[in-house]
């Protein structure tokens, strides 16, 4: 996302502290029976959510800055956007706010831009569930939330593509990714990637949708400086699109089973904390 004179950044940002020891070259731990079948759900249930998701106009705040000595400001990338549908019914992004940029340590790239769109709102759908290792790391409370907790990295990295490598939380009743920690693979060239961290909030009472991404990081470079760089990416004002699009089964039958809830209680459940 960020090109140093040809860094990448990765949009849809997020802060990952050594990210790579908290899972990086541990062996995964024991799945405990029926995981397969856990792991299975949650990506349909991901699926549905990556379509309802395409039926929501929302607002998209993307904000990168380059950092000096004691913090001071360098550069910076800010630009905000609607992303709506036009009169034919198709996605567009509308720039409503976007100063001309600061930026002369970076430059933002193709693959940035990619990231931004698929790998920082990470969604593990059953389209793209056969493309990744998936690992059962154990379960985890967030706030009010019980998560499961998996490890995830491509099975084979394809020229021309970007996935994600890194760790998501899976609400265990919505069965839906309520967290992402890791970062966009692989690393182009001279490009690096920042490790981010992403954040959903449950919207309208039944999906998951990313709302917070952060990245606070580091980028070595094999040629120049090393440079410190943050990034900030919220989207906020979901609201469903009522034109003359195609909708989403909304209960679908095997979603039925994996909530004993009272209809619209997950409305209530804040989401989890961020930093």
């Amino acid at each position: 996302m960020i090109k140093r004179t040809a860094v990448s950044l990765a949009l849809f940002a997020v802060t990952v502290v050594g990210v790579a020891g908290a899972f990086g070259g541990q062996q995964p731990k024991p799945a405990p029976p029926g995981m397969d079948e856990i792991i299975r759900k949650f990506a349909s249930a991901e699926s549905r959510n990556k379509k309802a998701r395409n039926n929501y106009t929302y607002t998209q705040d993307f904000d990168i800055k380059t950092l000096g000595i004691g913090g001071f400001i360098t550069g910076e990338f800010h630009r905000v956007s609607d992303i709506v549908y036009d009169d034919s019914g198709k996605r567009v992004e509308k720039i409503t706010f976007f100063p001309q940029p600061t930026l002369t340590e970076l430059m933002i790239t193709k693959e940035d831009m990619d990231d931004l769109a698929g790998v920082q709102p990470f969604a593990l759908s059953l389209e793209d569930l056969p493309k990744y290792q998936v690992d059962y790391a154990g379960k985890e409370r967030i706030d009010e939330l019980q998560t499961y907790i998996f490890d995830v990295k491509p099975r084979q990295l394809v020229k021309g593509q970007r996935y994600f490598e890194g760790r998501i939380w899976v609400d265990d009743q919505d069965l839906q990714i309520v967290k992402a920690k890791g970062k966009g693979v692989p690393d182009e060239r001279d490009q690096q990637f920042p490790h981010f961290e992403s954040y959903r909030e449950n919207i309208d009472g039944k999906y998951w949708f990313p709302t917070y991404v952060y990245a606070d990081d580091e980028l070595v470079f094999k040629k120049g400086p090393t440079l410190h760089m943050k990034m900030v990416v919220r989207y906020t004002s979901y609201k469903k699109f009522s034109g003359n699009i195609t909708l989403v089964d909304e209960a679908p039958a095997d979603a039925k089973d994996q909530d004993s809830r009272n209809p619209g209680e997950k409305s209530s459940t804040p989401p989890p904390k961020k930093p």
